[in-house]
Order: structure tokens, then sequence, then C-alpha cells
């Protein structure tokens, strides 16, 4: 009278009833993991240029510096050495951060470009799978018609 209902049968059954195409399941997984490598080659390919510049800019600061620091013959040179320094660090600053924004809009484009493919490969597979799923449903309805 009292059976344990099988719920291993159960959840098949269930299971059945909402079919899943596994091959399109691991082509949205590779298509994902795909442009998720080519995002990530943008991002680690600007900052590897971010840190390159970073390091000659630190680079051409501290040989600045030193040139600053030397020893003077006249007190009159050490303001000359700091209007030198402040002059040159400005213009070092604003070549360094047009080089930083250059980085930027490439990052910037080629994110663009590459999501604007990955929109264009969605929606040939949503149209793909549409058709398919409608000549699916087409012929169902035929087969319920027959009988």
């Amino acid at each position: 009278m009292t059976k344990t209902p099988d719920m291993t049968a159960m959840f098949k059954d269930v299971l059945g009833a909402f079919p899943v195409d596994n091959a399109a399941m691991q082509d949205a997984f590779k298509n994902t993991a795909t442009l998720n490598e080519k995002l990530s080659g943008v991002a680690f390919d600007a900052a590897e240029k971010s840190a390159d510049i970073s390091t000659a800019w630190t680079k051409e600061t501290l040989a600045r510096l030193t040139e600053m620091t030397k020893v003077k013959a006249e007190p009159t040179d050490y303001a000359k050495a700091m209007t030198d320094f402040a002059s040159a660090s400005a213009e070092s600053a604003a070549e360094h951060m047009a080089a930083f924004a250059e980085i930027a809009k490439k990052v910037q484009m080629d994110t663009v470009e590459l999501m604007m493919s990955a929109g264009k490969d969605l929606q040939s597979d949503a149209k793909a799978a549409t058709t398919e799923g409608v000549a699916t449903v087409q012929a169902a309805a035929k087969k319920a018609t027959v009988k």
C-alpha cells in the first residue's frame, strides 16, 4: 500500500519533456570561452603596454632627478635645475598620458569589434536554431494532423 515513488523515473520523465541539445550547449560554452580568451588578450596586451609606459616614465623621471640633485657651482644653478626638471616633467607627463589614452582607445575599439562579432555570431546561431525549431514544430503538427 505504501510504496515509495520512484523519483528517478519521475525526473527522467520531467527532463525528457524538456529536451536539451547538448551540442548546442557545448557550442555556446566554446563560443563564450573563445570570446573570453579574446577579451582577456585585449586586456593583457593593454596591461603590458601600460606597464611599459609606466616603466619608461619612471626611468626618465629618475634620470632627471639624478641630474637635478648633482652638486652645482652656483646657487642659481639649483633654481635652474629645478625649473628644468619641472618643465621636463610636465612635458613628459603630457606625452605619457597621451600614450595611455591611445592604449585606452585601442582597447575600446578592439572590445567593440569583438562584441559586434560575437553579436553577429549569436544572431546567426539564433536564426538557425529558430529555423530548426519551426521545422520541428511543423513536422510534429503534421504528424498530429495525420493521426
